[in-house]
């Protein structure tokens, strides 16, 4: 997808917070939050009017702030960049592969449900401009070095196949519109069976489930979101 810039003449990169007034700060925060919204919402690849309407500014005032889409798209998402860079080497640097990658997931499946931010960063495709894809990239062959560590270890069954996270990743996104109460406790326990499912010699007595989440069949037709 081509990157949207103004129509005006190319201005200077997007200004640092620091350089900027009170107002003006608070203003590039709107933006900011409103792009994390519609972005969850609708995509990277929504109107950028539409943020400006929810932030309350003008067109030209948010690409005052900043000149492209993809300027716009890696500020808004920054904090979810870096904490998927931090979680990744964190489990890479586990002397224990096998823990660094039930940790690294973890991780990501219960960040997934409670940051919408954090599940657009895993699920969408982000502008050209951003080498988004050389990233992920980069990030995939990673944890198929963290998988191969896992399973010398003894810690993975044989069979496992990367395929399996991605599995593991959309099954619980789709918890992310039920309510916290409901969200997280379904995940943890969906996580325990994976996990003790993954395992190359799981326990013969396996350890409690965590609890059951208050579900029934009728969520399945319930907009997400709703009570």
């Amino acid at each position: 997808m081509p990157d949207q810039t103004s129509h005006k003449p190319s201005g200077p990169a997007a200004e640092s917070p620091a350089e900027l007034r009170a107002d003006a700060r608070r203003n590039r925060e709107r933006v900011l939050e409103a792009a994390r919204e519609v972005f969850a919402a609708q995509g990277v690849d929504a109107p950028i009017s539409a943020v400006a309407r929810r932030a309350g500014v003008g067109v030209a005032t948010l690409y005052r702030r900043f000149p492209t889409r993809s300027a716009l798209v890696t500020a808004a998402f920054e904090d979810q960049l870096a904490e998927c860079a931090t979680a990744l080497e964190e489990a890479l640097a586990d002397p224990d592969p096998g823990h660094g990658l039930y940790g690294l997931l973890e991780r990501v499946c219960v960040t997934l449900i409670t940051d919408r931010g954090f599940e657009t960063v895993f699920l969408a495709d982000f502008p050209e401009a951003l080498d988004y894809d050389r990233e992920r990239a980069c990030a995939e062959e990673a944890l198929s070095h963290l998988i191969q560590r896992a399973r010398a270890a003894g810690r993975l069954r044989e069979d496992f196949d990367p395929a399996d996270i991605t599995l593991l990743l959309l099954a619980v996104s789709g918890l992310a519109g039920q309510p916290p109460e409901t969200a997280l406790p379904a995940a943890r326990r969906l996580l325990t069976y994976l996990f003790q499912s993954f395992q190359a010699h799981p326990p013969s007595r396996p350890g409690p489930l965590p609890p059951a989440p208050p579900m029934d069949l009728s969520g399945l037709h319930r907009p997400a979101g709703r009570p």
